[in-house]
């Protein structure tokens, strides 16, 4: 229950930061609370002010500090604490990697019962700006105004480009640089903002549903390959068509350029037509040389295809991946939550067979296609939810498996899913997970008949709190 807060009891002093929560905040104590605090850095001593209460815990605000952790450094980008996202970036490397992994110690310790004394150390990303190969913007006309903003107390432009401020769906703030995403990222949001302002192209209203532009969406490949996407909400063909033309003219690197009209109250994609309005309707990334054919491993990828946002350190997870399954040549592997069929193709050539099930059917479409772009032959998808799939009936079809390879959504697996791989009895099972805390909860059901053998967290967001987990299991 929240409470109201007395003024006199607002203000605390001399706060030591003693640990980091799962969501970025730092972790203070008093005598009866324990208190998160935005922008703490575990060490920092601090002055806070509390914003929201409840019975054993309040968040709270720093109005001062009064000796900063020798983990604390500047923030490198000027949006740092108003942006939603890279929490993290006002603490060393090293010490944000040293918190992902004590967080995953943490989570498999205590909710799974795993001795974790074992578990190898995190391995860091090598790039720690520039890393993603995906970012997706708003256009509102509900601007966030900075306290700069406020504090010159004149009339603002109140249409924005950039990304939501948490908490606030309906307010969007105007980003001139992000450090996430390699140019043109950062050349193609800006100019393209300048262009429609000028010409008074109406941005999104996210509360009555309103306007021309609503998303903008940039993915970018190690290949060289560069896909825009402009969301339209309600605009004239004549609309359409200005803005189009102008990223066609401008950039003409873009490899493709595509559009959608999206008029539902929801900012998703899966169900929409995609538009191509110059190049072709997909990109393409490379990873790993193949060392039997002398080619890279390609994969195709369109504006609705998943793929790891971390291109280079995605490479780095799945060799762990296949490390851990230690592959002698003739092994049959299922891949569940197989996605576009990335490490299944990843892995094929070092298996006899590898069979991808994957929820989304034209994910399991990706994955075909991604097989065949790359010669591969021994690969297998299915589509349908996992725990109707992976039945009796489908495993004498298709074989009992030597190693289980899953990679759940954030949710981690269903019961029923865990249920069926205690009855596989694989010998081997490798389990990646993006959040410790469900994977946990699966390993905790698993060890009924498993025993964890390898741990080894994967740093794939820096400055943020996310990390990447893979285990081993083996058959006891």
């Amino acid at each position: 229950m929240r409470r109201k807060i007395p003024q006199e009891k607002r203000l605390i002093e001399n706060i030591e930061i003693i640990d980091i929560a799962e969501e970025g905040k730092g972790v203070g104590k008093t005598d009866d609370l324990v208190l998160f605090i935005e922008k703490a850095v575990p060490g920092d001593v601090v002055d806070v002010e509390l914003i929201r209460k409840r019975k054993n815990f309040a968040e709270a605000r720093i109005t001062k500090v009064k000796k900063p952790s020798k983990y604390r450094i500047d923030a490198f980008c000027n949006h740092f604490g108003t942006c939603g996202g890279c929490k993290w970036q006002h603490m060393d490397y090293g010490a944000q990697l040293h918190y992902k992994q004590q967080s995953v110690a943490n989570a498999l310790s205590r909710i799974g019962k795993i001795d974790t004394a074992t578990m190898e150390s995190i391995l860091p990303s090598e790039k720690t700006s520039y890393y993603r190969n995906k970012l997706e913007y708003t256009f509102s006309n509900k601007r966030w105004l900075t306290a700069e903003d406020v504090a010159r107390g004149q009339e603002h432009e109140m249409n924005a480009l950039g990304f939501h401020v948490p908490l606030r769906f309906d307010k969007i703030l105007a980003i001139d640089r992000c450090y996430l995403q390699q140019d043109p990222s950062n050349v193609i949001r800006n100019e393209l903002a300048a262009f429609t302002l000028d010409n008074q192209i109406s941005y999104y209203d996210l509360r009555s549903h309103e306007g021309a532009l609503r998303n903008l969406i940039i993915r970018t490949a190690t290949t060289g390959d560069l896909m825009v996407v402009v969301v339209f909400a309600y605009p004239t063909d004549d609309q359409v068509k200005l803005v189009m033309e102008f990223l066609k003219q401008r950039f003409p690197e873009i490899s493709s350029l595509l559009y959608i009209i999206n008029q539902k109250k929801n900012d998703t994609i899966f169900d929409q037509e995609i538009v191509v309005y110059a190049g072709k309707d997909h990109i393409f990334e490379e990873m790993e040389v193949d060392e039997l054919g002398g080619q890279r491993l390609k994969f195709k990828i369109g504006a609705k295809s998943f793929y790891q946002t971390n291109s280079e350190q995605a490479y780095e997870l799945y060799k762990i991946t296949r490390e851990f399954a230690g592959f002698k040549g003739d092994e049959l592997v299922y891949d569940l939550y197989t996605g576009t069929g990335t490490i299944a193709n990843f892995v094929a050539k070092q298996v006899k067979l590898v069979i991808g099930i994957e929820y989304v059917p034209s994910a399991i479409e990706d994955a075909k296609i991604n097989a065949q772009l790359n010669g591969i032959t021994n690969a297998q998808f299915f589509a349908g939810d996992m725990k109707d799939v992976l039945v009796s009936a489908f495993v004498e079809k298709h074989g009992k498996p030597n190693v289980v390879i899953t990679d759940p959504p954030r949710a981690g697996m269903h019961p029923d899913v865990v249920e069926r791989l205690l009855d596989l009895e694989a010998p081997k099972i490798v389990y990646v997970s993006c959040n410790a805390a469900t994977q946990a909860r699966d390993l905790a059901l698993l060890t009924e008949k498993y025993e964890v053998k390898r741990i080894k967290p994967v740093d794939m967001f820096p400055h943020t709190q996310h990390v990447e987990n893979v285990v081993l299991l083996e058959l006891k």
